[in-house]
């Protein structure tokens, strides 16, 4: 009887220890990166510095043709997006830059011209612009007028305020419909350094935010002492 529990008991051992090599054995399993737990197809990137404008409803330009001036034409990008054509029919401008609304409208007229010659010419469209939030010296909407950077959006708008979180600045932009890109900067660091390499450019339509500092948030809760009503040391 002892020989047959003894022998039982070295069987469970053995498969035991012959689990564990295995174990030991087996390659790891990868954990799973960014890549494969995000598509990076869905992940919203920071676009191009110099993008084209793209029209959006509203927006008015100039059709001219080059050796059909009859079929020039003044049209406005209506609210739905589309644009209506003078004996073309209807043409989707919005989002498209101006190039590809020329390319777009070429093709409309070449079901009725020969080889169309078109160019256009914008006449009344949204103008660039940023906004400032937070803590700064004037928040508002700014016309965006040439290279502009974070640091400097925040110098047009009056600079920080003594509660201003010069750390934790945030750049909101908006990617497409469906997505708005954050990216955080710490301004403080790079003007303590003298390097501006990380200082973003600006593009129509970011929103710069500066939070406010921590002991801003608790200082309308803390008590207030006059000059005769110092607190006890």
């Amino acid at each position: 009887m002892k020989r047959v529990l003894f022998a039982a008991v070295a069987l469970i051992c053995t498969t035991s220890l012959f689990a564990q090599d295995k174990l030991a054995s087996a390659p790891a399993s990868p954990m799973p990166t960014t890549s494969t737990m995000q598509d990076k197809n869905n992940t919203p990137t920071f676009s191009e510095r110099y993008p084209r404008y793209k029209l959006r409803p509203g927006d008015v330009f100039d059709v001219q043709f080059e050796f059909t001036p009859e079929f020039n034409q003044t049209v406005t990008v209506q609210p739905d997006g589309y644009v209506a054509l003078r004996d073309a029919g209807d043409v989707y401008a919005t989002g498209v830059s101006v190039p590809e609304l020329t390319e777009k409208i070429r093709a409309a007229y070449g079901k009725v011209l020969s080889n169309p010659r078109i160019s256009i010419l914008l006449k009344d469209f949204e103008r660039p612009y940023f906004v400032a939030d937070g803590q700064v010296g004037h928040p508002g909407k700014y016309d965006l007028r040439g290279d502009t950077t974070v640091i400097q959006a925040v110098a047009i708008a009056g600079g920080f305020t003594n509660s201003a979180k010069h750390s934790q600045v945030v750049l909101y932009r908006r990617v497409n419909d469906d997505w708005v890109e954050a990216k955080l900067l710490n301004i403080k660091e790079m003007e303590n350094s003298h390097n501006l390499s990380e200082d973003l450019h600006l593009r129509p339509g970011d929103m710069v935010f500066v939070p406010k500092n921590k002991i801003s948030k608790i200082q309308q809760f803390l008590p207030s002492y006059g000059v005769n009503m110092l607190p006890p040391f």
